[in-house]
């Protein structure tokens, strides 16, 4: 008989945690148990998973007795709170905030990529940025057959990003300002309908958001390199919950665009899509839903000989950050690594 685990998904009432719950049961993940935590004001409430409606629990130390993996979505602080205490009850915490990502002593993992850095975990293992995630999944392959010098990047960011409670304003947004009022920005600073605006994270000396600086820092380390230079511009846009990005890719020598299409077409967690005679290629609402990274419009960058450009779309929620996580989780099972390398050593 396979074995099965015990999950706990903190932050289960979020759009992130709603959605793990669904990949959960979609990918008939080996669960023996699954705890949903959130605050105290969620409790009461009910999630609905493989036709049963599973309460919703305060989170607290004693929620995380008997837990074999913690799938945590409820923001650094939270998770600053809690992940060392989950550890500790003996639980693999697979985190979504941006809390460990840069500890030297945490995995950032993307399972296209670097999965045998998941090996190395004791006992968190960090879920990069979204944007982070969906570029490493396209770059990645042609990064493998030459190395990659420089990126440039301008990202086209969805209200996901921000959490449910953003795709609900931009919502009510819209229909504000089509009935001719005006739009009221209460969990963005500013109205996203109809409009877009540079990323709201907090700016460093450079001139540089925080978004824009997970990407630099993230890939570097998902990578394995701190040789790659690479700058961003991270853009909030009025669209639900999928980012685009355009890339700009430099390389040491020429790569041509049809052999990156045709490694491309092979990868893992990539989908192809392209007709230049319909000038047709990925779109945000085509890459709602979707587990693939949707790449296209790969074309020579006129003003390099070794550059070449690609334009991406994927779901923010799932593989940006959801999907992501539960393909950690996967990981860990499939290749036994559960326990902590530390505890490994020592057995």
């Amino acid at each position: 008989m396979s074995k099965s685990y015990s999950v706990a998904i903190l932050g289960a009432t979020g759009a992130v945690g709603t959605e793990l719950l669904e990949l959960l049961e979609s990918r008939n993940f080996p669960l023996s148990n699954l705890k949903l935590l959130a605050s105290q004001r969620s409790v009461g409430r009910t999630l609905p998973f493989k036709g049963e409606n599973l309460p919703i629990e305060a989170v607290s130390d004693r929620a995380f007795d008997d837990i074999d993996i913690v799938l945590a979505s409820a923001g650094g602080s939270t998770s600053k709170t809690w992940a060392a205490k989950a550890v500790e009850k003996g639980a693999v915490v697979i985190d979504n905030s941006s809390a460990f990502r840069m500890n030297e002593e945490v995995p950032l993992v993307v399972p296209e990529v670097n999965p045998q850095a998941a090996a190395g975990h004791k006992g968190i293992i960090a879920n990069p940025n979204c944007t982070t995630i969906l570029m490493a999944v396209a770059i990645w392959p042609l990064h493998k057959v030459k190395p990659i010098q420089r990126l440039v990047v301008a990202t086209y960011q969805s209200a996901s990003g921000a959490g449910a409670k953003a795709m609900a304003e931009v919502k009510t947004q819209a229909s504000a300002i089509l009935e001719g009022q005006a739009p009221v920005a209460e969990v963005l600073p500013y109205p996203l309908a109809f409009n877009l605006f540079p990323h709201n994270s907090p700016l460093n000396d450079w001139g540089y958001c925080e978004e824009e600086m997970k990407m630099v820092n993230e890939t570097r380390k998902i990578f394995g390199t701190q040789q790659i230079r690479i700058t961003a511009t991270c853009v909030r846009v009025p669209v639900l919950r999928a980012h685009s990005e355009a890339i700009n890719i430099e390389f040491e020598t020429p790569f041509s665009p049809d052999e990156a299409r045709e490694i491309l077409s092979q990868s893992p967690g990539v989908k192809l899509v392209e007709d230049w005679r319909a000038n047709y290629f990925p779109m945000p609402i085509e890459a709602t839903g979707r587990d693939e990274v949707l790449v296209g419009r790969i074309r020579q960058d006129i003003s390099h000989p070794c550059g070449l450009e690609l334009w991406l779309c994927g779901d923010q929620i799932r593989k940006g950050a959801a999907l992501n996580a539960v393909q950690i989780a996967e990981l860990l099972v499939e290749k036994n690594l559960l326990k902590p390398a530390i505890a490994q050593a020592m057995s």
